[in-house]
């Protein structure tokens, strides 16, 4: 058996390391030359791909420090709306809480229920999930207004 292995040729190449350099006489017929030509293409694409993607940074950036100097401005100019916002933001922050404990407890109690009835689980989400959809855009929308960052030191932020 050991000679069975010793007769077959190695199913690798032997490469020559010594140079330590890849040129277009490392490959039989030419291929090297292609293959540099398609890795320069490779590195043409990449190099314009990156610069698309600091292009879609820059926009991102952009509109959300405009977006973050508008509710600053909003926050200055009415800063009693604001302290309500806020107020408001963090006592319905504590009945999503409640609701959420509620809607987790309605799924451990009819857990089986929910899995096997395609009727009920179309219930419970009628049930819950407008409401939560609902009660997360408010939060959202009172947090942001109440907790707009400063304009100026959005404006240094990179």
């Amino acid at each position: 058996m050991s000679q069975d292995r010793r007769s077959r040729p190695s199913p690798y190449s032997q490469v020559d390391t010594v140079h330590g350099t890849f040129g277009a006489g490392g490959l039989p017929g030419g291929e090297g030359s292609e293959v540099v030509s398609l890795l320069r293409e490779m590195l043409a694409a990449q190099d314009r791909q990156n610069e698309l993607l600091e292009e879609l940074v820059a926009h991102l950036c952009s509109a959300q420090r405009q977006r973050a100097n508008e509710l600053g401005n909003w926050k200055q100019a009415n800063p009693h709306l604001a302290r309500k916002c806020r107020l408001a933001a963090e006592a319905l922050s504590k009945v999503q809480t409640e609701y959420l404990l509620s809607l987790t407890q309605e799924i451990s109690d009819n857990f089986e229920t929910l899995r096997d009835g395609e009727f009920m689980l179309n219930e419970f989400i009628d049930r819950f999930g407008p409401r939560l959809a609902h009660l997360n855009g408010l939060l959202q929308v009172l947090s942001q207004l109440s907790s707009a960052s400063n304009p100026a030191s959005t404006q240094n932020s990179p």
